[in-house]
């Protein structure tokens, strides 16, 4: 059975965390506002029909903004120190617990050694083929590379009578968002 080592809130929490570290409260109210206003153009844009989508990614990623935010008020932190942040640390812990549990779970019924995942987060476009004007249809997957997410976008939606399939799409693009390209878990 397979544990993934990092969810994709974990992943979006986590680097959220890393570029705070550092910043003064008006620079982090400046990436909260920020990411407020992605928010608001993912609402405004084309649903998606997964959980994981570029929405829950913004929402996860505001909400952390604003947290951070308030914990510096609160604190009166003059420059954000993550090891001075005591939900950080508590997030770690129910991470650990979590992987932990699923470890023991994946081998009580398997019998066999759990894998670890450490998967990323990927946005797939498709876009029909022969219409470039058209709206792009986009996904969001967890896979290890890029090659990984597109094959499985298109094993579940290009399937005959799949999504990719009414309207002939082809996958146009596939980016990792996270954590974001270069960024280290």
């Amino acid at each position: 059975m397979s544990i993934y080592e990092y969810l994709p809130v974990e992943i979006a929490r986590l680097g959220v965390t890393r570029k705070a570290a550092g910043l003064v409260l008006s620079q982090v109210q400046t990436h909260a506002r920020l990411s407020r206003e992605r928010e608001e153009r993912a609402r405004q844009g084309p649903a998606e029909i997964l959980n994981l989508s570029e929405l829950v990614i913004a929402m996860w990623e505001c909400a952390e903004w604003e947290r951070i935010a308030h914990v510096m008020t609160e604190q009166q932190m003059s420059v954000y120190v993550p090891g001075q942040d005591p939900r950080v640390g508590r997030r770690e812990e129910q991470r650990m617990q979590r992987v932990a549990l699923d470890v023991a779970a994946a081998e009580q019924h398997g019998g066999a050694p759990a894998e670890m995942l450490r998967h990323r987060v990927y946005r797939i476009g498709a876009q029909r083929a022969g219409s470039p004007g058209e709206p792009r249809l986009t996904v969001h997957m967890m896979a290890s590379s890029l090659g990984e997410a597109a094959h499985r976008a298109w094993t579940v939606y290009g399937r005959p009578g799949g999504l990719y399939q009414q309207g002939e799409y082809r996958i146009t693009s596939v980016e990792q968002v996270l954590p974001e390209p270069g960024e280290l878990l």
